[in-house]
């Protein structure tokens, strides 16, 4: 049987007629409201991220005003000294300071919990402190309650921290602990790069007198010296075999320092201990006074009352 083949298609098609259908509209106005989303999707994104960017950022530095130019800090162990020498030391400072129109920090050494380390430790957290009291401070001059302002003429920021003092002062590649030491005082610094100024005696690093530039840096460096576990090492001398170690071993604190001679900033009573008062220099430290009884320093301190008469006459 045979079957009939299907008609064959027309060679002539009909022409082409476009749609009447609405559909391609519709997804041009869908395309134009998905991309019009997505942009606002990723403004919302990038202001969110901005937003979070700005509350996480670190704070703007503070930087000091200069008023006062210096702060004296000192530190009393009135279970150790009588209230006579004491006051005689109060006095001292605060004649000097209100000649400058510096600042005076006086506190206990019992101000302050130091976990059963020794009380001169006490220096570093009242540097700290007087750093938060007195923020616009330039300098921050820590004394020890042994020495006098002997000098009212001479004035910290000019005679020590001035840049162009410091170049004539600073004593370059020594050895940080004499006399042999391998690590010594970098050879290019610059006046304006030094941020903590101290003296040596025959010792070593002396801490009794000592000054730092009131910033970051310095909260940094003596939050360090402070640390608990410099603390917990029973070093002999306490913070100041602390502050050798710490010089010896971290460079960003050397690259701070400047040492200068001795009797710029930290004479002493006795050339046994390091370079000896005379007369015009800033200040005197009582040699190892109080080592054989609380009325030795105020005994000593008679050789060095020409200071009222210094501050009396200028």
């Amino acid at each position: 049987m045979h079957f009939a083949y299907p008609p064959r298609k027309s060679s002539n098609p009909p022409p082409f007629r476009p749609r009447t259908s609405a559909l391609p509209t519709i997804r041009g106005k869908r395309l134009k409201a998905i991309v019009l989303s997505g942009l606002a999707f990723l403004t919302l994104l990038w202001l969110f991220h901005r937003g979070g960017r700005n509350r996480h950022a670190p704070p703007a530095y503070h930087k000091p005003s200069g008023n006062p130019p210096v702060v004296i800090v000192t530190v009393f162990n009135e279970g150790k000294y009588g209230k006579g020498y004491l006051d005689m030391v109060k006095e001292n400072r605060l004649k000097y300071a209100e000649k400058h129109g510096y600042g005076t920090f006086f506190v206990k050494s019992s101000d302050y919990d130091l976990r059963g380390a020794p009380v001169s430790w006490a220096t570093l957290p009242a540097v700290r402190h007087a750093m938060t009291k007195f923020p616009d401070a330039s300098y921050i001059w820590y004394l020890d309650q042994n020495a006098f302002i002997m000098n009212p003429l001479l004035k910290i920021e000019e005679h020590v921290m001035k840049p162009s003092r410091l170049e004539e002062l600073m004593i370059k590649d020594h050895p940080v602990v004499p006399p042999d030491s391998i690590i010594k005082t970098f050879s290019h610094l610059k006046g304006h790069d030094v941020d903590f100024v101290l003296t040596q005696d025959k010792d070593g690093l002396s801490s009794s007198s000592f000054v730092v530039k009131n910033g970051e840096w310095a909260k940094f460096f003596i939050e360090t010296w402070f640390d608990p576990i410099y603390r917990s090492y029973n070093f002999q001398k306490a913070e100041q075999h602390a502050l050798e170690h710490i010089v010896q071993w971290h460079p960003t604190i050397l690259a701070k320092l400047a040492l200068v001679p001795q009797r710029i900033l930290n004479s002493y009573s006795k050339e046994k201990g390091g370079q000896e008062y005379k007369e015009g220099d800033l200040a005197v430290r009582l040699y190892a006074c109080g080592e054989a009884g609380e009325d030795t320093c105020e005994t000593e301190s008679q050789r060095f009352a020409q200071w009222k008469a210094a501050h009396q006459d200028s």
